[in-house]
């Protein structure tokens, strides 16, 4: 007679295969990395893709796309999703990184599919089960996927353009050449009669300066658009080692894309397209001092072509703002707010004049039916008009600490405002300040606070009562300008939605 606990363990070892295949994995980063609710999921997917690079006439095979939160990379993400998006495939391949625990190996989901807000992505399960035999690397390992958010966010993407294709989601463990070159021959072989297509999650650089992200990306870029795993492995070796402050990887997704490059020129790709471009600074919500990589590359079976590169040289300060740039301005702070209120995530600054680029201190003003509802700014830049422009607006509508955030009924009834601003210059004494023609900065025992010029006018302050106001909102109290205060001024150009 058999042991109970022999009897327990054959008992778990019958039921588990059949208990396994029900499983479905709940989402791990929803409402984080991306909206929670289906209706905002969907129209932040959709706004990406009408902004997308558009597509080749040829068919990807592989693609590499960025997987950190939307409101960072999902443009970047959806110009690799959009080249596919003429075309049909049955299977998708997502090939992720290990981001959460320690394991040199790769792994398979055991279970039914996984869940977003969209539903359900069903797992191909008997293609899994090929590669496992396929390929004695491959094994089972649920854990390693609990939490891992570099397939999950790509996920949407899949069910929004191709609701009936099931997917297969492998983490990538090990960086061992052999054991990757031999994993992507084995999907070449296994995808061969398939529409499939495969997809590398992987973000670039971690944690540089732009200047700095913008020349390691482009060097990672090229050597992936080589389609040489030689080339790819040897550019991102030498990034720890390249002299850039704050760097620690050039690639976190290295071994999914060298399986990719694998597979996809077993399938007969010929040439990788950089289809697109940048980093985390290029949102609202980036600091420019500190920034994540993105690029979206494309491999397919076209002639080959020069890599295509998205770079942005900071223009001459001199040059003068056309009617149309004051337009692109205003219409961004707009779609920022609309879109970070709505879907909680956001357009990135990019395809902008170069004039564009300049540094120069903005404030975005929010009225809500004639009064005022939010206004943030900065007065010294800390990155390019456009995106400055971007941030302050999302700031204003979600930041603001004298207003709740805008809530999306509202959204109807606001007007939004650009304000450019000169360099403060610092004046002797309120003699040489005019209200309503200067703005005014005042600083005094480490304290300091920002009226716009149109305050004033609006308010119809004198110039004492004015200042007296500046002085209550640095929490000095009234008439702390008159002794020992620093004061600056400067003048604005205010740009407003056209009626």
């Amino acid at each position: 007679m058999r042991s109970g606990l022999t009897l327990l363990v054959g008992l778990a070892l019958a039921v588990t295969p059949t208990a396994a295949q029900d499983v479905v994995r709940k989402p791990a980063v929803a409402g984080a990395f991306y909206p929670d609710k289906a209706e905002a999921l969907i129209a932040a997917i959709d706004a990406y893709l009408v902004s997308a690079r558009p597509p080749s006439a040829e068919r990807p095979i592989a693609l590499v796309a960025p997987h950190a939160g939307y409101v960072f990379s999902g443009q970047i993400a959806a110009d690799a999703w959009r080249q596919a998006q003429p075309f049909d495939y049955d299977t998708i391949v997502i090939l992720a990184p290990n981001h959460t625990e320690a394991f040199d190996g790769i792994g398979l989901f055991r279970g039914a599919g996984f869940r977003t807000p969209l539903g359900v992505a069903p797992i191909d399960t008997a293609l899994a089960a090929a590669l496992m035999k396929a390929d004695e690397d491959v094994t089972w390992r649920d854990s390693v996927h609990a939490k891992e958010h570099a397939i999950e966010v790509h996920l949407p993407f899949a069910q929004r353009l191709y609701p009936d294709a099931r997917i297969l989601p492998v983490v990538v463990g090990t960086h061992d050449p052999a054991r990757l070159a031999r994993l992507g021959a084995a999907l070449a072989r296994l995808l061969a009669d398939r529409r499939a297509l495969i997809v590398a999650s992987s973000d670039l650089s971690h944690y540089p300066a732009v200047a700095d992200a913008e020349r390691v990306d482009r060097a990672t870029l090229d050597a992936i658009a080589t389609l040489d795993p030689a080339v790819v492995r040897r550019t991102l070796a030498a990034v720890p080692q390249s002299g850039v402050p704050e760097v620690v990887t050039g690639a976190c997704g290295e071994a999914p894309i060298l399986v990719a490059i694998a597979a996809a020129r077993a399938l007969g790709a010929t040439r990788a397209r950089i289809v697109s471009y940048a980093n985390s600074a290029a949102s609202p919500a980036g600091d420019p001092k500190r920034v994540v990589g993105y690029g979206a590359v494309a491999t397919d079976k076209g002639e080959t072509t020069a890599p295509a590169f998205d770079g942005a040289a900071i223009a001459d300060p001199s040059a003068a703002l056309t009617e149309e740039d004051r337009r692109v301005l205003v219409t961004f702070a707009r779609e920022t707010i609309d879109r970070f209120v709505t879907t909680g995530t956001a357009p990135i600054s990019r395809d902008t004049a170069p004039r564009l680029l300049r540094r120069q201190g903005a404030f975005v003003t929010i009225r809500k039916d004639g009064q005022l509802r939010g206004c943030i700014g900065r007065l010294i830049p800390d990155g390019p008009l456009h995106w400055l422009v971007g941030a302050v607006a999302l700031e204003a509508a979600a930041a603001d600490p004298r207003f709740g955030p805008v809530r999306p009924g509202e959204l109807g009834h606001l007007e939004i405002e650009v304000s450019l601003l000169t360099t403060p210059r610092q004046v002797a004494g309120p003699d040489d300040l005019v209200p309503g023609r200067d703005g005014v900065v005042l600083v005094k025992d480490g304290k300091s606070a920002v009226f716009l010029p149109e305050v004033a006018a609006d308010e119809g302050w004198t110039r004492d009562q004015w200042l007296d106001a500046l002085s209550a909102k640095a929490g000095l109290g009234e008439g702390a300008w008159r002794q020992g205060a620093l004061l600056f001024a400067f003048r604005t150009e205010v740009i407003r939605e056209p009626r």
